[in-house]
């Protein structure tokens, strides 16, 4: 084997032109070999056949760095982590939901298609309607309580009016924002935080007070909203309400036997604490829509409320909806809703 070897090393140099003299075996090849600058000494150096070796760094220094990269004038930060750049901001997409089955033959009142239509409330479309400026197939309509049909040709000083597609938008509201479409002290409104979700006209499904936070719902189908809001389909709604003491054991007693108001007696399905280590923090479980009731049912007990958080209503949670943002139903969401298939 071996002389095989040195005759293929022979036949090799002798077509080269070279005749090997003394030693057969091969010589070894030259490695490339780079000098480093003290820039690039600092973090590694090459060493055997042109691997590279990083000098390993202390927490210390790895802190110190990172600290100074998060801190850099020129406006670069770290990948990771979310950033307070607009782009985050973006407001959720507006989901194209399946466009209702409408009876063309069915009767709806004037003033109801007006508010279905986006135009004006139903209150606010009686107005219009006494003050002549409806007309319903080119003919001037001021009689309250008059019904068209779907297909008939509605306009509002001359401009054509068509029913909107439905949205529905689901907002954990924050603090200090009034939950109203518009207000004559010019305070923050819900319907500020969600002014470029469409352009459609839409309104919130019953009220929050100011600084009560949590789930809301805001939409414009007049229906569904009749259906969340009066007091016969009784929603089930269910808050986190902190408390300045501790919440004794009878006080939770009273709420599930009842609470008389003065007005009216209300019962809470269910009073809970949230957490094992506190009492100042209640789960409030309850059916009731009177104005105010949960804060009236503590004060009538002598506590005060410091925090109210609505976190759950007709089915629906804030469930990964940040304080202050907001987000669309899913059409699965929305089917819950209509056929009444929440939790009650």
């Amino acid at each position: 084997m071996e002389n095989e070897k040195r005759n293929w090393r022979d036949s090799n140099d002798r077509r080269d032109g070279k005749e090997r003299e003394g030693n057969t075996s091969r010589p070894k090849r030259k490695r490339f070999t780079r000098s480093v600058s003290n820039s690039e000494s600092s973090y590694g150096s090459y060493k055997n056949s042109g691997r590279r070796t990083y000098n390993k760094t202390s927490n210390s220094e790895f802190r110190s760095k990172r600290s100074d990269r998060n801190n850099s004038k020129d406006g670069f930060k770290p990948r990771r982590g979310r950033s307070n750049d607009s782009f985050y901001d973006t407001p959720p997409l507006k989901p194209s939901y399946r466009k209702d089955y409408t009876d063309p033959t069915k009767l709806i009142r004037l003033n109801k298609y007006l508010a279905n239509a986006g135009v004006c409330s139903r209150r606010e479309a009686d107005e219009f309607i006494s003050a002549g400026v409806i007309s319903v197939n080119n003919k001037v309509v001021t009689e309250l309580g008059t019904k068209v049909l779907p297909t008939d040709k509605v306009m509002f000083h001359k401009q054509l009016v068509t029913l909107e597609h439905k949205i529905y938008i689901l907002l954990n509201k924050p603090k200090d924002t009034v939950t109203t479409v518009e207000d004559t002290h010019n305070r923050r409104t819900v319907m500020d935080i969600v002014k470029n979700a469409c352009s459609e006209r839409v309104y919130p499904v019953g009220r929050l007070d100011r600084n009560t936070t949590g789930v809301l719902l805001i939409t414009n189908d007049g229906e569904l909203t009749t259906k969340l809001t009066h007091p016969k389909h009784n929603m089930k709604k269910i808050y986190y309400v902190g408390i300045d003491r501790d919440l004794e054991d009878k006080d939770m007693e009273k709420m599930l036997d009842g609470v008389d108001l003065g007005d009216f007696k209300v019962k809470a399905d269910d009073v809970r604490f949230v957490k094992e280590d506190t009492r100042k923090l209640v789960g409030l479980e309850i059916h009731s829509g009177q104005n105010r009731v949960v804060r009236r049912i503590f004060d009538a007990l002598g506590y005060k409320v410091v925090k109210l958080d609505r976190v759950f209503f007709a089915g629906l949670t804030k469930k990964n909806v940040q304080r202050g943002k907001y987000r669309f139903l899913t059409e699965r969401e929305v089917n819950m809703l209509k056929m009444g298939a929440y939790e009650k």
